[in-house]
């Protein structure tokens, strides 16, 4: 069966995504949720409790408040109209099986941690309708590993967002060796349909920007760890001189410091980077060590005013 669908364009026809089911209501899940609403897609956002589904709509009223004062800022009718209209394409749901009835997509963005997402789609392999399209918004782990839990690989590849969300224009998308043409098509279109610019990327380590900002930002460790420069010093330094508009410490801080650890110990397991490029560092495992994660912690390599704040 798998073989016939993926030759046959009549059984999936590109383009006709209208379903979309979210799995994860966090930062990442919540944003991906907002920017589809946005763009008239009829959005159902998964979680595994009623809390967790509670604080991702949150996140997502506070986003459409500053979209909607953005858009129209001297007009209230319009903001409430905006916000109202949006809220109204999503749906949440603690019941896996019955969210993915109807999708069309099923974008999954919860924990990275290649087994548990595994166990997800090999569930939802089982229930989903036949055509619906999986998709993982992995950072760091490899599609092709996650997809061999089901028995859709030419209807899986990935949707890397990056955060914020509803800021970022980027999606990489991620095809493996057995995702189908229709099925790469399809989720470009989506993206477009998102507002989003997509590029098109092989299943490697990293993608394409964590590829080279990760190493980057390892070496950026090393020297300071070596004594030759200060975090701040080098901030300033690849600011000013690069361009850029964070340094590497400060935007290690934003990324997360367990996030970088997490990415870094798995290529160096995974074994296809330049070992070299993926030597740990001992002044990231001491943070992470000491629950200093960057931003999301209240510490980092700066300190922040409170969980999340700034500088």
């Amino acid at each position: 069966m798998t073989s016939a669908f993926s030759t046959s364009s009549s059984a999936y026809a590109p383009h006709n995504v209208k379903n979309i089911t979210v799995f994860g209501s966090g930062l990442m899940g919540a944003g991906i949720v907002q920017v589809a609403a946005q763009n008239a897609f009829n959005v159902t956002m998964v979680d595994l409790n009623p809390e967790a589904l509670k604080k991702g709509q949150d996140i997502i009223a506070s986003s459409l408040k500053r979209v909607a004062k953005k858009q129209f800022p001297e007009d209230a009718a319009q903001q409430k109209t905006f916000i109202d209209k949006t809220m109204a394409q999503i749906k949440t749901s603690t019941d896996s099986e019955a969210a993915s009835k109807d999708a069309d997509l099923i974008i999954e963005a919860i924990v990275e941690n290649l087994k548990t997402k595994q166990q997800l789609f090999s569930m939802l392999d089982k229930v989903a309708p036949e055509h619906t399209l999986f998709c993982s918004n992995t950072s760091s782990l490899p599609i092709g590993e996650i997809a061999k839990a089901t028995k859709r690989t030419d209807r899986f590849g990935g949707l890397h967002f990056f955060n914020p969300v509803p800021q970022m224009k980027l999606v990489e998308v991620i095809r493996t060796e057995e995702t189908s043409q229709d099925s790469f098509d399809s989720l470009m279109e989506v993206c477009t349909r998102m507002k989003k610019t997509p590029v098109s990327c092989k299943d490697t380590p990293g993608f394409i920007v964590n590829r080279l900002l990760v190493p980057y930002m390892m070496e950026s460790l090393r020297i300071v760890e070596r004594g030759e420069a200060t975090p701040q010093d080098v901030d300033v330094a690849m600011k000013l001189g690069a361009g850029f508009p964070m340094g590497p410490f400060e935007l290690a801080d934003f990324v997360g410091l367990d996030t970088m650890k997490f990415i870094v110990d798995g290529w160096r397991k995974e074994g296809k980077i330049d070992d070299n490029l993926v030597a740990p560092v001992k002044l990231l495992d001491d943070l992470v060590a000491q629950g200093n994660f960057g931003r999301k912690s209240g510490q980092g390599f700066y300190p922040y005013n409170g969980v999340g704040g700034k500088k």
